[in-house]
């Protein structure tokens, strides 16, 4: 089953009400396709939950899977392999099934991680 993997601007875009992002994650429920991130993204955009509702509302929907040392070890060695230095995209990366569909703004630096990862058959969306 192919998941809607969610970037930190995936989530930044939910949290502004940007109504094509909402779109996608509507369509992805109606499809039973799952979500997805990682606790170092919601780390990335979790500023003030008071004031970020939508965001609030769109993680109930997520299952966000914990940044541990498995997937921190995986993000590690992708980053030695495309020398990049971000932990949360690589982690994002090591994440990702090869039927996945990611929702980014960060669309190159993905592609490079995926392409180490020889998974070139995720998709990749922009935000």
């Amino acid at each position: 089953m192919t998941r809607l993997v969610l970037d930190a601007g995936a989530l930044i875009a939910l949290d502004r009400d940007d109504r094509a992002v909402w779109a996608r994650i509507v369509n992805a429920h109606r499809a039973e396709q799952s979500l997805v991130t990682h606790a170092g993204i919601v780390g990335q955009v979790w500023r003030r939950p008071a004031r970020q509702a939508r965001l609030v509302a769109a993680l109930k929907a997520v299952d966000v899977r914990p940044l541990d040392e498995r997937l921190a070890h995986a993000a590690g060695l992708l980053l030695a392999a495309t020398r990049t230095a971000d932990v949360c995209d690589a982690a994002l990366a090591a994440l990702c099934d090869p039927a996945d569909v990611v929702l980014t703004r960060d669309i190159d630096d993905l592609s490079r991680l995926l392409t180490e990862r020889s998974m070139t058959t995720v998709g990749l969306l922009r935000v």
